[in-house]
């Protein structure tokens, strides 16, 4: 049995949604559904069951999945960039996913992670995945911390030549919807131009930076996908690795992407941006990929354009 946590999320359902491509339904999500409306992303889905998160951990730690499990993606996390409760934060994404790796090792299951580009900070030291520079990283929210603390406790023990965590970058694409304020720019600028006709940036105030021409490694979700299966098909990679294109773009490109998809002509309008956030902001991401090609990845990553398009092209809007 595959186990999917964070299984009704943006990753975790297209991950399910293409492990039933491949022919496999023996899958166990897991996720916490609670009042959102993120279980219609599971609506279409062929899976064996679902748990809530809290009662899966019980039940792991009791026992009761010994034997049954053959791997685990850890998908699920409090991913918000803007969440100021790091008590919960240490407790969801930091020890939640110590226990889980713990067991793996002990049980000997394949454990692939959900870390994150945002253990990356400013971007000062780049974005090399590279295991040497990870004492090195500051992030600059608590989300950030939480994700780069699993990742230096998995290299203090050893547990980095066992296991494997991905550092996802910008990702959107279907299954978002439930996200609030963390949805992709990509959907937040369709429902802008609906209902205005323009979509609104943030201003730069970095002198290097005009405005919306701050840089971002957006990769498409399909893609993404595709790269974390990888490691599913290549149990000998291990460590951490960069999920992204290695090609960043702008946010104007990705405003204009999206005008284009819609036949629309763009109108763009830049915004200030919170205070609270200005100190905190990344002005450029971009994934060294070189160790993920090294792992023998050779797949060619869908572009921006026609990733916005196939999103929004094929996408039931309807849900949102």
């Amino acid at each position: 049995m595959i186990v999917v946590t964070g299984g009704a999320g943006l990753i975790g359902s297209n991950i399910v949604t293409r492990l039933n491509e491949l022919g496999e339904s023996h899958i166990l999500v897991v996720d916490n559904l609670g009042t959102s409306k993120k279980w219609q992303n599971l609506a279409d889905l062929d899976f064996d069951d679902y748990i809530q998160k809290d009662k899966f951990i019980e039940k792991l730690l009791r026992g009761t999945f010994n034997g049954k499990i053959s791997l685990i993606f850890h998908m699920g996390a409090r991913s918000s960039t803007t969440e100021n409760d790091v008590e919960y934060l240490m407790g969801n994404n930091y020890a939640y996913t110590k226990k889980l790796a713990t067991w793996s090792i002990r049980e000997k299951v394949r454990f692939i992670y959900a870390s994150s580009a945002a253990t990356y900070g400013n971007g000062s030291l780049g974005f090399s995945d590279d295991h040497g520079l990870l004492k090195r990283l500051r992030p600059l929210n608590a989300y950030g911390f939480s994700k780069h603390f699993f990742d230096l406790w998995a290299l203090k023990k050893g547990l980095l030549k066992q296991i494997v965590g991905l550092k996802y970058f910008n990702v959107f694409g279907p299954n978002e919807f439930h996200k609030g304020d963390m949805r992709s720019m990509v959907l937040k600028a369709w429902e802008q131009i609906l209902k205005t006709g323009k979509v609104r940036l943030f201003k730069s105030y970095h002198k290097d930076y005009a405005h919306g021409e701050q840089v971002r490694d957006f990769i498409y979700v399909k893609d993404a996908v595709d790269m974390t299966l990888h490691f599913m098909e290549h149990p000998e990679a291990n460590g951490i690795f960069n999920i992204g294109t290695g090609k960043p773009r702008t946010w104007n490109d990705l405003a204009r992407a999206v005008f284009s998809a819609l036949g629309e002509k763009p109108v763009i309008e830049y915004i200030d941006m919170p205070e609270r956030i200005r100190n905190k902001y990344q002005y450029v991401t971009k994934a060294d990929i070189s160790k993920l090609i090294s792992s023998g990845y050779q797949k060619e990553t869908t572009s921006l354009e026609n990733a916005v398009r196939d999103y929004i092209s094929n996408a039931d809007f309807s849900l949102y």
